[in-house]
């Protein structure tokens, strides 16, 4: 590498919720050479940044426009409604979709939840972030709709959640530019995918050739070590020599046994009665 040449780096952008940690370390321990820079995005700018080139690859949060870029689905997590501890909802442990149809449910702008409300529902300026909403629901203005893990990110002890029914799950995936698959976007693949060290790139020249054990045809075929199966393979022809071998020897053999046996039981003095 020459000195105008810049090292390789990994730049990862991840949504509030998701939790890189596990394949960081991974990554880590497999490529120390190449840094891995983590950037924290909101769920509705994450494919802006793959696109602007602000990031090689992204964990976000389903649906996107897979017309321009490659996704991996990873996991769902579960749809949860962030309301007040005193809230009348808080005495269940599950809400369905119907119930809030009185409820102000706020939608921040950074929120990507792919969920149709029902009409009729009152209508509210959309807060900014999920932060700015999950302030809103501690006032009392309304309630908060989110994947489980925001809820747990923004917890507070004024405020509780709990699982909505009849809605979609928050799928949670791994994204890249589909132009822009390069060696170390396969790499995280195969981190992300489980894959061990020995297979983590799935690229053909990173793979150990087959050693083809047959001989090459016209070849000499190999010798057994001494004493190994050498000697299995020189047991195995003297038996089968033996058995009926070159110049009839095992058939010889086989009939002087047999004779011998045979002799020997007619010479033996009958038992007088």
């Amino acid at each position: 590498m020459t000195g105008s040449e810049a090292s390789p780096s990994f730049r990862l952008a991840y949504v509030p919720g998701v939790t890189p940690s596990k394949w960081v370390r991974i990554w880590n321990e497999r490529l120390p050479d190449v840094p891995l820079a983590l950037l924290q995005v909101s769920a509705a700018d994450a494919a802006g940044v793959l696109r602007d080139g602000g990031a090689d690859a992204a964990f976000l949060r389903l649906p996107v426009d897979r017309t321009d870029l490659s996704a991996i689905p990873l996991y769902t997590e579960t749809t949860v409604v962030v309301i007040p501890k005193d809230h009348v909802m808080a005495a269940v442990e599950e809400v369905s979709a119907a119930e809030l149809a009185d409820e102000i449910v706020l939608h921040p702008l950074d929120d990507t939840l792919d969920w149709e409300r029902p009409p009729g529902r009152p209508a509210f300026e959309r807060p900014a972030t999920t932060a700015d909403a999950v302030e809103l629901v501690a006032a009392g203005i309304g309630v908060l709709v989110v994947p489980q893990s925001l809820a747990r990110l923004h917890h507070r002890k004024d405020l509780t959640y709990r699982t909505l029914s009849d809605v979609p799950e928050s799928r949670v995936a791994l994204s890249w530019p589909e132009e822009k698959t390069t060696d170390l976007v396969e790499d995280f693949i195969g981190i992300v995918r489980g894959r061990t060290v020995n297979s983590s790139r799935g690229r053909a020249q990173d793979r150990p050739e087959r050693k083809d054990k047959r001989p090459e045809a016209g070849g000499a075929r190999r010798k057994p070590a001494a004493g190994g199966t050498a000697g299995k393979a020189t047991g195995r022809t003297a038996a089968k020599g033996s058995r009926g071998g070159a110049g009839g020897s095992g058939k010889s053999a086989r009939g002087a046994s047999s004779g011998g046996a045979k002799g020997a039981k007619r010479g033996k003095p009958r038992r007088r009665s």
